[in-house]
């Protein structure tokens, strides 16, 4: 799992103008490309200038800090971005901008026809977007003949049981679609993707569903801070460990 919280900078905080060429951050994108910088460092580029005293680098890395990774910056509104030392209203846009395209990149998937061959592409199509959620939503991922992405349909938000939940209305997209397969995903806002028994017995249901409906469930993915978890891999809710 990457922790996007980083030990704190000496008190001195070296200049951008003192750092080596290829020390610098868009200097060592341009060479070694983006994936050869940390978090702080593309945060860096995005905020482009310090403050007095304090590196941009140093600024990336203490908003990030502070806010306890990427995901809490997400969950900030603008206005308390940009009341950062260091932020204000200019570089909180280009931060609010730069998560909102990340996000609507992944959202863009369905519209390419990904296919979906494991509980992997699951986890990239919407985990980072669902493990941001204040509270559980249920999502039902469509796909055709090929196991493609059709589209994802949010069919709830509260606690994932079939208590609450009619399963009948998760397969209700997938019939308007066309659709052949589904699969299901949700997030725990706690953070541990572990299934409860709740989970457990909704899956169960919406398997036994499926099959009635010649739609079937292909797996249920639950989504964590920075983990997930594969019911069908597990097994529970699946045919084993009933």
């Amino acid at each position: 799992m990457t922790d996007d919280r980083f030990e704190p900078s000496p008190v001195y905080s070296l200049m951008m103008r003192e750092m080596l060429p290829d020390e610098r951050p868009r200097e060592r994108l341009r060479a070694y490309g983006e994936r050869s910088l940390n978090t702080f460092e593309l945060m860096a580029i995005i905020l482009n200038t310090g403050i007095k005293g304090e590196s941009v680098v140093r600024v990336a890395e203490r908003l990030l800090n502070d806010a306890g990774g990427l995901r809490g910056i997400h969950r900030m509104d603008f206005e308390e971005l940009s009341r950062v030392r260091g932020i204000g209203e200019s570089k909180a846009a280009k931060v609010k901008a730069s998560l909102e395209l990340g996000r609507r990149l992944a959202a863009a998937a369905p519209d390419d026809r990904v296919a979906i061959e494991g509980p992997e592409d699951i986890a990239r199509l919407l985990g980072v977007e669902m493990a941001a959620l204040p509270q559980e939503q249920l999502r039902v991922v469509l796909l055709d003949t090929k196991h493609r992405v059709i589209g994802n349909r949010m069919v709830y938000q509260g606690s994932v049981n079939k208590a609450q939940i009619r399963v009948g209305e998760v397969f209700r997209p997938a019939v308007q679609a066309n659709a052949t397969a589904v699969i299901l995903a949700h997030n725990h806002p706690s953070g541990d993707p572990a299934p409860s028994a709740a989970d457990i017995d909704f899956t169960r249901d919406a398997v036994e569903a499926g099959a009635l409906l010649d739609i079937a469930v292909l797996d249920h993915v639950v989504i964590g801070q920075g983990r997930w978890v594969s019911m069908k891999r597990l097994g529970p809710g699946f045919g084993s460990g009933r």
